[in-house]
């Protein structure tokens, strides 16, 4: 009979607990001291996707939490570690990928019934990870204690009790009301996943922790629970956010990075190794901020993808930010522009079939470029390496390098050769262009690359190694190896 392996569960009071950093540095802890760790998450909810390699060779997408998870723990990113993905497109309306490919037959279903279908999936991922590694760290999501969806939680209750998790229950403390949060998380929790809590972090504290007293000792009186840990705030832990804007840092009077954050913008946190390279990484959303943000000398304007490029388009112009953006190009500033931003730079954006947001149509893009998008209904999926062309301009100090990153994109753009530059080499088609100031690519991920971030600030990022390390560091320091190895023991 095959061995199941172990497994820590990380669930939250709330979303935006830590649970995603707390299982990324568990990850890098055990897998520091030998132990063969896999990250899973049975459904994420996110935009935030990376292209990973499946057993059979073809490439899909997971959240990219999970594919930082996995680089923690040393091993690589695969679908089952995500078998299921939510990609929002509006506030009732989410693309589905189902272990790794978009499934659009499964989008349109209601949330009940739906996920009675995805469990087997999700299920049979877990075991299947289970049957051959030592360890499993689960990311649970959002919050055990939805009552009015408990019967259908296949994400939190299904998975922990199938695991059969030792369970970790995370609450933000810089919000207030932590220990109300415990309390009532662990008394509406389902029961198999109350008998599998180990006990309680306390994540994002700031000040003196003899002041949390007698508060600790109060709720271990109420659930027979302790509070295992106090983690501390940490603003700019190395990781993106799993599914938030990048909390940017300070300005400066230098070059600066300004990221327009769109509505459905996706795969912002391709833009974290900015921050953590102590670049000036402004994020802005409304025409005043972006113009007195592009006031800087050097500011470089970032427009990021997106996952519904005609949305994106029209609260564009809504918003009067059409404006900025082509002073600043007709100032001849640099301007990224990234997958669906490339598109909605362009002459139009034809979607005859609905397939971005469910009505067919055509826009007029902001004419910054000059090509057009025709989407259709094959999704490209790929990760690319490329050697950048000869570049001008304010992006000449590019010229040459080589680059890789990663395609999640919607859609075919088609520029008029005799009005464009390509940006990649000969060798390497398929980039994207420079057109003036603008360099516009399909390629996510080119911020990632150390060498770009050099070349254009003299600033590179500390590796990820570096970043997991630290993260497993604060786990050693403020919960202990005794009591993280106590995890893997039997109740």
């Amino acid at each position: 009979m095959t061995a199941k392996a172990k497994a820590v569960a990380v669930l939250g009071c709330t979303s935006g607990a830590g649970k995603s950093w707390i299982t990324t540095a568990l990850c890098r802890w055990y897998a520091r001291r030998g132990i063969d760790v896999r990250p899973f998450k049975a459904q994420n909810m996110s935009n935030h996707a990376r292209v990973v390699m499946a057993a059979d060779g073809s490439e899909g997408e997971i959240g990219s939490a999970q594919y930082f998870q996995a680089l923690a723990a040393g091993v690589v990113p695969e679908p089952r570690m995500n078998p299921v993905l939510l990609k929002p497109e509006a506030d009732t309306r989410s693309q589905v990928v189902l272990m790794g490919r978009v499934r659009p037959d499964l989008a349109a279903m209601p949330w009940r019934e739906r996920s009675a279908l995805l469990w087997p999936t999700a299920q049979a991922a877990l075991q299947s990870l289970q049957a051959e590694a030592e360890l499993l760290v689960i990311e649970g999501a959002g919050s055990p204690a939805e009552i009015n969806l408990a019967a259908h939680d296949y994400v939190n209750t299904f998975t922990t009790v199938q695991a059969d998790a030792a369970t970790l229950l995370v609450a933000d403390i810089d919000r207030g009301g932590a220990f109300a949060h415990l309390l009532g998380t662990t008394e509406l929790m389902d029961a198999g996943v109350r008998r599998r809590l180990r006990g309680y972090l306390l994540n994002k504290f700031r000040g003196d922790a003899a002041l949390l007293a007698p508060a600790p000792e109060l709720l271990q009186q109420r659930t027979g629970l302790p509070v295992l840990g106090v983690l501390p705030m940490l603003r700019q832990h190395g990781l993106p956010e799993e599914d938030a804007v990048p909390l940017g840092s300070p300005a400066s009077t230098g070059p600066r990075v300004v990221l327009l954050a769109t509505p459905h913008a996706s795969n912002l946190d391709e833009f974290e190794p900015v921050a953590r390279a102590g670049i000036p990484l402004v994020v802005v959303r409304d025409a005043p901020t972006l113009r007195a943000a592009l006031a800087a000398p050097g500011a470089v304007l970032v427009l990021p993808g997106s996952k519904h490029t005609r949305a994106d388009l029209a609260w564009v112009r809504q918003q009067g930010l059409d404006t900025p953006i082509a002073g600043h190009v007709a100032a001849g500033q640099p301007l990224l522009a990234v997958c669906g931003a490339l598109q909605w730079l362009g002459r139009g954006v034809d979607d005859p079939q609905g397939l971005e947001g469910g009505t067919p149509g055509q826009d007029a893009g902001l004419g910054l470029l000059p090509l057009h998008t025709r989407f259709a209904a094959r999704k490209t999926l790929r990760h690319a390496h490329h050697r950048l062309g000869a570049l001008h301009g304010p992006w000449a100090r590019l010229s040459g390098l080589d680059v890789q990153g990663y395609e999640i994109h919607l859609g075919r753009s088609d520029a008029d050769p005799t009005a464009t530059l390509p940006a990649a080499a000969p060798a390497s088609p398929g980039l994207g262009w420079q057109h003036g100031p603008i360099l516009a690519v399909y390629l996510h991920g080119l911020f990632e690359n150390p060498a770009v971030l050099h070349a254009l600030f003299g600033r590179a990022p500390e590796p990820l190694a570096t970043v997991f390390d630290r993260l497993a560091d604060v786990l050693d320091e403020h919960v202990g190896a005794a009591t993280l190895m106590g995890l893997l023991q039997p109740r």
